[in-house]
């Protein structure tokens, strides 16, 4: 009687493959990722323009001085009250002395609140040229 024994071969795992479907999926992740941008806690709705500004004048990032139509104020991430508003700028000033503010209102947002922001500004010593007032075009 002959009896052949089969040799087994040993499992192998094709590494190769997985490599390169590794590396695609590493690729897929990074392009397709979003970074998070700090915005304001305050909810605003800021107004469109038919017409796009064509030249940026600044390259430096701004922090945002939000005005809800509420009346609700925010420097960054901090939430204010129009009392509390020129301290706060004070303070911001002397805790960021290089950062530059953007003033971003709510369209629906009164023009008296927007002026006592101004104001506000002006008594914590920023200049107008220092806040200016942006409109933001979504896409």
């Amino acid at each position: 009687m002959n009896i052949y024994r089969k040799r087994r071969q040993r499992p192998a795992v094709p590494i190769i493959t997985l490599i390169d479907i590794l590396a695609i999926l590493l690729i897929f992740f990074i392009v397709t990722t979003t970074f998070k941008q700090e915005e304001s806690l305050v909810k605003v709705n800021l107004p469109k323009s038919s017409e796009m500004a064509t030249e940026k004048t600044e390259s430096q990032r701004r922090v945002a001085l939000a005005l809800s139509k509420d009346g609700e104020v925010s420097i960054g991430s901090r939430v204010l009250s129009m009392n509390e508003l020129e301290a706060g700028l004070r303070r911001f000033r002397a805790e960021n002395p290089d950062a530059l503010l953007e003033l971003k209102a709510d369209e629906g947002a009164p023009l008296g609140k927007m002026v006592k922001v101004w104001d506000a500004a002006s008594r914590a010593g920023l200049e107008i040229k220092d806040l200016p007032l942006r409109i933001l075009l979504e896409k």
